[in-house]
């Protein structure tokens, strides 16, 4: 059993992957500022056995941490939906560069090893299709995007540097769309969004002409990447995702019929610099890790749109 330090504990997919570490009775520490994360997230954690949560910024250092030793350490703190990185431009850029490197110093010093959470959105708006880890991207540098693709693109040449001068053990993964309950239903996601509007009555707002594409992996599947990445020898960058593709047009009519409506379409002009089409190669995953998601689409947005009912309502 380890010590864990999980960063960004109260968000979306930090709360799922404190419940997985939990259930394996692994020692667990959280850390959250709520800044995008939120307390209902953790709240069934309340006096749980091998739980501990610091409020805190991470970015103000592992001082209140000082007297414990992690082994692994999963660095999922950061905004990740364009509305929010683009409320929180600096904080964004600081928890995935001046953080990342305060925890790769910590991971240096006492052996622990280090995941660190990028993103699709590192390739930008892709000229290869679908996009494997050897892919570059194609990244507007000053654009308003830039500053979450960037300090993540920034974030892996620092553990790339720590890796590849034997300074710290740690693995970068690079997650696709996620969805699943626990997401803000707010956050400006496109499934958290279509499945809000449609709980509520209201149109789905498609930005474009709705055939730019997306691949939606469920959360568990998620988070089972994430443990074997960990869990492993490997260093990364490894791609976790779900390779099925979708048009925004096919999500919507996929949620219209969970939500068993007919969904009225609202389109807006498209952001600047939104990627036309997102698709994971996974080959690394499912030989390196022996991973691949398994939840389909359909199952995963009824879950989803289940557990939202329940909190809109």
């Amino acid at each position: 059993m380890a010590k864990v330090l999980v960063t960004g504990a109260a968000g979306f997919l930090g709360s799922h992957l404190v419940d997985s570490l939990l259930a394996d009775g692994h020692q667990v520490v959280g850390v959250d500022n709520f800044a995008t994360g939120n307390n209902r997230n953790l709240v069934h954690l309340d006096g749980s056995d091998g739980f501990d949560f610091v409020e805190q910024d991470i970015c103000d250092g592992l001082d209140r941490l000082a007297n414990l030793k992690f082994e692994q350490i999963f660095h999922l703190a950061s905004p990740a939906s364009p509305p929010q990185y683009l409320a929180m431009p600096l904080e964004t850029m600081h928890v995935n560069t001046a953080a990342t490197e305060m925890l790769l110093q910590y991971a240096s010093k006492n052996g622990a090893r280090l995941l660190f959470a990028s993103t699709s959105e590192v390739y930008g708006d892709p000229h290869e299709h679908p996009q494997s880890e050897s892919y570059w991207g194609n990244v507007n540098p000053i654009g308003p995007r830039s500053v979450y693709d960037e300090a993540k693109r920034f974030g892996e040449t620092l553990v790339s540097h720590y890796q590849r001068n034997k300074l710290a053990d740690a693995v970068i993964i690079r997650i696709f769309n996620t969805y699943g309950p626990r997401m803000d239903p707010d956050d400006g996601r496109v499934v958290s969004s279509f499945i809000r509007d449609g709980i509520k009555g209201r149109p789905f707002q498609v930005f474009g002409d709705g055939k730019q594409t997306r691949s939606f992996c469920y959360v568990s599947d998620l988070i089972r990447g994430i443990r074997a990445a960990m869990d492993s020898k490997i260093t990364g960058p490894v791609n976790l995702g779900n390779p099925n593709e979708f048009t925004l047009l096919e999500l919507a009519a996929q949620i219209g019929k969970v939500l068993e409506i007919d969904p009225d379409l609202e389109f807006k002009e498209l952001p600047v610099d939104d990627p036309k089409q997102r698709q994971p190669d996974i080959s690394y995953a499912k030989s390196a890790l022996n991973w691949e998601p398994t939840v389909q689409l359909t199952e995963g947005l009824q879950e989803t749109a289940s557990w939202m009912k329940t909190l809109l309502n």
